[in-house]
């Protein structure tokens, strides 16, 4: 079962350049590279025990195609587990697609 966990900036930072591996419906699982994380400047909402964290948003990258449409997936990482999180395609960028998950 994934996670919905109230993630964090720090849980992302150090893991630039790692793979993020997404479940597709009735295809294969697609690989996507985390190529950078952004830390917003606003403090978003209130988490499930009252904890504030900074708005900050995550840049995936992936194959030019399949191109993933906007929805929630479940990725799989090495250490993080399965997590659930809303991708919004971005559009492609040097042969590869980009997608964002944002944080308030």
């Amino acid at each position: 079962m994934a996670r919905h966990d109230w993630l964090t900036h720090d849980d992302f930072s150090g893991r630039v350049g790692e793979s993020f591996e997404v479940t597709v419906r009735d295809s294969a699982a697609l690989a996507l590279e985390l190529a950078e994380t952004r830390l917003g400047p606003d403090l978003g909402g209130r988490g499930p025990e009252g904890q504030e964290r900074q708005q900050f948003s995550l840049i995936f990258t992936g194959p030019a195609t399949p191109v993933l449409p906007q929805a929630t997936y479940e990725l799989d990482h090495a250490e993080l587990g399965r997590l659930l999180i809303f991708l919004v395609p971005l559009g492609p960028r040097e042969g590869r697609m980009r997608y964002e998950a944002a944080f308030a």
